[in-house]
């Protein structure tokens, strides 16, 4: 299992690419196998990372949104849900990015393939008495698209490692036998 210890390089690489961005318009990804949503947030692993750049001016309305969903969901009684989100934290950077924009990221350690990690489409089913106008200030707080990734753990370092086990070697046939 992945501990947030063993993530901070991957933290890190994350922030470094989103600072070296092309600032040119990128193709977006196709969306997941099984997936019809290209916005969907869901995971094919058991680890994953979303970073989120926010505009400066627009802070407070996401930051809202992100607390108002915690608080329907320490409450939330679908079993399902509550395994989804047990290992889900979202951290603060402390530093903004290149264009001033303030960084989320959010990690599922473990995340639960399959399951949408969107913020707003948990909003809309657990908060009944949101503000509308939360929700649009809170689409329009984004600085760009969020960058996903599915991770996989190569190695805890806190454990001995595991050796790679060696795949077979081919037999070999002499002529004549």
């Amino acid at each position: 299992m992945l501990s947030p210890v063993s993530v901070a390089p991957v933290l890190l690489l994350l922030l470094a690419i989103q600072a070296a961005a092309p600032q040119q318009p990128v193709t977006p990804a196709p969306p997941a196998p099984g997936s019809s949503d290209p916005a969907t947030s869901a995971f094919s692993s058991d680890a994953g990372v979303i970073l989120v750049a926010i505009k400066p001016a627009a802070v407070a309305d996401y930051e809202t949104v992100i607390r108002t969903l915690q608080g329907a969901l320490v409450i939330d009684a679908d079993v399902s849900r509550k395994a989804a989100v047990k290992g889900w934290r979202v951290f603060k950077a402390a530093t903004p990015d290149p264009k001033g924009n303030v960084l989320y990221i959010h990690t599922m350690l473990p995340a639960v393939p399959g399951f949408d990690y969107r913020p707003s489409l948990l909003v809309d089913t657990l908060v009944k008495d949101l503000a509308p106008e939360l929700l649009t200030k809170y689409r329009d707080a984004f600085a760009g698209p969020p960058s996903k990734l599915d991770l996989t753990e190569l190695a805890n370092m806190t454990v001995a490692p595991v050796a790679a086990a060696e795949p077979p070697k081919p037999e070999v046939k002499k002529p004549g036998r």
